[in-house]
């Protein structure tokens, strides 16, 4: 294989080495502490698990050896909080505030700009703690492995770090004792901010109502009215019990050698604890012998299309534990037969029914928590039709018991779970961390849940032995539960202000308990807490990475490109896919009239769901499921890399399938181009256009927001719909198409054929259209005969949309909606990827939220988020979200500027920085995702290379000159955003344009 001399790394998945290595482990072997316990092959996914214990402390370990670079680490302990003060929420913020041999605050954030790491965070699930971290890099690896042992097993946990995250009394202004006492805290912010979402408040009673004995009656994410209630104390009780090596599960992942973690593992941590008998387990809940109702309200909607139809209502059935992994698999999969894609029974039967919008929160099977819970209902619905839902769903899970399931609709999801086993995602570890940590959790066995080709073999014999198997299912489990919950959600205009008053009466109550004495301890912690805020922090005893840790090349692609169908060009890249094969396409609309422009996105989220050719949609959507791992169409803006009013716009096609699928799935892609069926003399389709709510998530910016909302709001949609054929003539043709190819190298040839075979039947404008935009530059990607030596074959020409006399104007918005928080954000012109000055302001965005945002943001202002960064196309972005302040916060920006001018930060900042960058610019990317850049962007790996030597050479002096040269006042156009609620600052400033 010729090139794997150039590439070693791209080709190292083909060798076994990691899971051969761990095939050698014998039961009953020691290691450092611990000892194996269980050595299984599963060749489905490419990995050999070893199980081991610790001899010290009972502590669990998985190990999943595979051969992939991005290894990953967690830790995961068992908490069920009984009370909903948030306990482990702001226990697992708390504990990232430093730890014994890493004291300094937030060490979490600080690894982010000492290391290379692929990903840091923490979740709390409503009954564990989960703490992962991955990255490429060995010594990396260890570094970051110290500092999460440290924090969750040696925290600090001091009373001031409590105040910041969980919650404090404080005077509005803390050094103002004039000003009111109100409650603050990122976790009691961050809560406030999750409740104001219907479908959380939703989903969260659902729970709560359903499993209500014992741990899962409780917000383990705290309720904003109890999160007061929380003492210190408590928050340090609750660690000592739960954070405890034998409350714990430890997962590694990869190919880095298993004794190294081992050894570092029971040295730095579980030597120094002896076991306890942790009393965490969920007991089993009782079930009910009879259904019951509950009735709940919410704030009303003001985004939604109509205003009488609010109602939310689903029922609920409670089924087996998931510690029993075939009858999950089972019931996982009779949960989608019953709820996914068009064809099932409930979208037929609901959505089809047009009461509603779309189906209720927490539709289908929830494995969560110890016994699973299946949903299903509907939201957007008048509430007088909540009777009618509740009728249906009875009268569908009739139909069920007597009909069954279509066969095509059974392979078909088999097909989508052999499908997601090749398909390599570059986060596996932490899919497969997320994938087991709730079964493993209630001690059910982690390896037995990877075991898929067994699953599938089993439940493939159950259905031949009893062709009738997931009908029994249904009455068992639906018809004859009583374990039943109908859950209703109205709303209710009072609902905020009556949560208001809730949260006033709670402060008052707090308030009115303290003396004088108390008051007057508040105001010193309030000072205190402002002063260690506003402190230089050390973070030099957190270990980290050197600049010259970084690889300073980065590995070349190989790339060929091929003309097919006469001159289309295709881009061939070799990788090891598993066997899966990877297509895409990018057709640009620099023909397209301008007024269709508005509706491309539309155009996009229907394409693939219209039906077309002989198929009508519903069995689209089947043949897309059987043979396919999803067909997407999404519209695309790709900057230029040299110029900033440079750009190519257009749709990115994108597909993939196992190899015996191809012509199948070319076929699929055929017919969409050619056939795609009368649009307005479909009926059905409009009813597909309706669910608002995904079409706020498909189409970006709030232009499109409104659009699709006036869209929603019409009762006869058939003038759009006969925009949309006008828009594929300009789409759907060759002429101004691109391809690109990813796949193994034996696969290749016969790939060639089936996307030649597909171009073939595309058809091509007959006349000549002219671009709408007059100015239309001709730009050709870098290959062999250009200077790039990893590409062979033809050139790519890219047609780039310019416009010269474009000029930049200052903006300031003001978008009112109905949030407590606000999303703040400032945009500025820079410069283009290739220009040097791209490189310093890269590291500055990064630099600046480290050194000076995320203090000033999230620590001081109370937002969850903020900072500053860079994109492709040469904006430089401030921006913070779930913010309690607005104008303040842009002047927070403004002296970050400021900051960065009097360049006020250190060679160590600027290495941190470089650091940061470079995880992202490192980011591993799947052999599905190769050559990509090149594809849609035209960038080359020598570019990639040259801009890769500017960011190494980035210097002080730099940093300081592209401040001024493009961040200070007047040196740049500026745009400005703020997403939020009324603000009466603003709207006495004639500057801002409140919409």
């Amino acid at each position: 294989m010729a090139e794997s001399s150039v590439h070693p790394r791209a080709w190292r998945w083909n060798s076994t080495k990691a899971c051969e290595r761990a095939l050698q482990y014998q039961v009953g072997e020691k290691i450092h502490g611990f000892t194996v316990n269980q050595v299984t092959p599963v060749p489905e996914l490419f990995l050999t698990a070893v199980k081991l214990s610790h001899d010290g402390t009972g502590a669990r370990y998985l190990h999943l050896a595979r051969e992939d670079t991005n290894n990953l680490f967690s830790v995961q302990f068992r908490t069920t909080p009984m009370d909903s003060t948030g306990v482990p929420h702001i226990l697992e913020h708390t504990v990232l505030c430093g730890s014994q041999k890493y004291p300094c605050r937030d060490p979490f954030f600080k690894m982010l700009n000492r290391s290379l790491s692929t990903f840091m965070n923490a979740f709390t699930a409503s009954d564990y703690t989960l703490y992962p971290f991955s990255t490429q890099n060995p010594k990396d690896f260890r570094n970051l492995l110290s500092v999460y042992l440290d924090a969750a097993f040696f925290p600090c946990l001091r009373e001031l770090d409590f105040w910041q995250e969980g919650w404090r009394l404080e005077h509005e202004n803390p050094s103002d004792p004039q000003t009111a006492l109100v409650f603050k805290g990122v976790v009691f912010n961050e809560m406030k901010g999750a409740f104001t979402d219907n479908e959380r408040i939703f989903s969260q009673h659902l729970q709560n109502r359903l499993l209500p004995d014992h741990t899962y009656a409780v917000i383990s994410g705290g309720d904003p009215l109890c999160i007061p209630d929380l003492t210190w104390e408590q928050l340090k009780q609750f660690h000592a019990t739960h954070y405890h090596p034998s409350n714990a599960r430890f997962f590694t992942y990869g190919n880095f050698p298993l004794e190294q973690h081992l050894e570092q593992i029971h040295e730095e941590a579980l030597s120094k604890f002896q076991k306890i008998e942790p009393r965490t387990t969920v007991p089993a809940q009782k079930p009910w012998d009879k259904p019951r109702e509950f009735q709940i309200t919410c704030a009303p909607d003001s985004m939604a299309a109509n205003s009488s139809k609010q109602t939310t209502v689903s029922v609920s059935f409670l089924l087996p534990e998931i510690t029993d992994t075939f009858e999950a698999f089972t019931l996982n999969l009779l949960s989608s037969l019953l709820i996914g894609g068009p064809n099932s029974p409930f979208y037929k039967a609901l959505i089809e029914s047009g009461l509603g919008t779309d189906f209720s929160p927490d539709v289908g099977y929830n494995g969560y928590t110890r016994e699973a819970y299946f949903s299903v209902g509907l939201q957007g619905i008048a509430e007088k039709d909540i009777q009618m839902v509740r009728d249906i769903i009875d009268r569908t899970i009739d139909d069920i018991i007597m009909k069954g399931f279509e066969d095509d609709r059974i392979e078909a999801l088999l097909h989508k779970i052999e499908i997601q086993m090749k398909h390599q995602s570059v986060s596996f570890g932490l899919a497969l961390t997320s994938y087991i940590a709730s079964c493993w959790n209630h001690d059910g066995d982690p390896v037995e849940l990877l075991k898929l080709g067994s699953q599938v073999a089993q439940f493939r014999q159950c259905l031949k032995d009893n062709p009738k198997f997931l009908q029994e299912k249904v009455k068992q489990y639906f018809k004859n539960n009583q374990h039943k919950l109908t859950l209703s959600m109205k709303p209710d205009d009072k609902y905020s202000e009556k949560q208001a008053q809730m949260e006033t009466e709670k402060l008052q109550q707090k308030v009115s308990a303290l003396s004088l004495e108390d008051k007057q301890q508040i105001y010193d912690k309030g000072l205190e807490l402002q002063t260690q805020q506003s402190k230089a922090q050390d973070a030099s005893c957190l270990p980290a990475l050197k600049v010259s840790d970084i690889e300073p090349r980065i590995p070349f692609t190989e790339l060929s490109v091929a003309l097919a169908a006469g001159d289309v060009p295709v881009q061939y890249c070799a990788q090891p896919t598993n066997g899966v094969v990877y297509f895409r396409a990018f057709s640009s609309l620099n023909t397209l009239p301008e007024e269709l422009r508005p509706y491309v996105p539309l155009f996009c989220s229907v394409l693939t769901k219209l039906g077309c050719g002989v198929l009508d949609y519903r069995e689209l959507a089947q043949q897309i499921e059987l043979k396919t791992g999803g067909m997407t169409v999404s519209p695309h803006v790709l900057p230029d890399d040299s110029h900033l009013d440079t750009y190519e716009q257009g749709v990115f096609f994108s597909s993939f399938c196992l190899e015996r699928n191809l012509p199948d799935m070319m076929h699929l892609w055929s017919e969409i181009f050619n056939r795609l069926g009368h649009l307005y003399a479909s009926i059905r389709a409009s009813r597909t256009l309706t669910p608002a709510g995904d079409l706020q998530e498909t189409f970006n910016g709030m232009d499109q927001v409104r659009l699709m909302k006036r869209i929603a709001e019409m009762t006869d949609i058939s003038p759009i719909l006969r925009k949309l054929p006008r828009i594929k003539k300009h789409l759907l043709n060759c002429n101004n198409m691109r391809c690109a190819v990813n796949a193994t190298p034996q696969q290749l040839s016969q790939t060639e054929r089936a996307v030649g075979d597909f171009l073939k039947s595309v058809g091509r404008s007959k006349k000549e259209r002219k671009p709408v935009r007059p100015h239309v530059v001709e730009k050709a990607v870098p290959s062999g005969c250009g200077g790039s030596t990893h590409v062979s074959g033809c050139q790519v020409v890219r047609k780039l949309i310019t416009e010269p006399t474009f000029t930049p104007c200052q903006m300031k918005t003001h978008f009112l909606l109905p949030f407590p928080v606000n999303y703040v954000g400032e945009c500025v012109r820079t410069a283009p990827y290739t220009h040097p000055d791209h490189a310093s302001l890269k590291i500055l965005a990064r630099l600046m939220t480290a050194k000076f945002l995320h203090t000033e943001i999230r620590e001081k202002g109370g937002a969850y988020g903020g900072g500053a960064k860079l994109s492709h196309n040469g904006i430089f972005t401030f921006y913070s979200y779930r913010d309690p302040r607005s104008t303040e916060t842009l002047q927070s920006f403004a002296k970050a500027v400021d900051w960065a001018k009097s360049g006020k930060f250190s060679q160590q900042d600027i290495d941190e920085a470089k650091l940061s960058v470079f995880s992202a610019v490192d980011a591993p990317v799947a052999p599905a995702d190769k050559g990509l850049d090149h594809f849609l962007y035209g960038l080359s790996d020598e570019l990639k290379q040259a801009h890769r030597e500017q960011l190494f050479a980035v210097h002080r002096e730099g940093l300081i000159d592209v401040s001024n040269k493009y961040l200070g006042v007047g040196r740049s156009t500026h745009g400005l955003a703020l997403l939020g609620p009324e603000n009466t600052k603003i709207a006495k400033d004639p500057s801002w344009i409140v919409r």
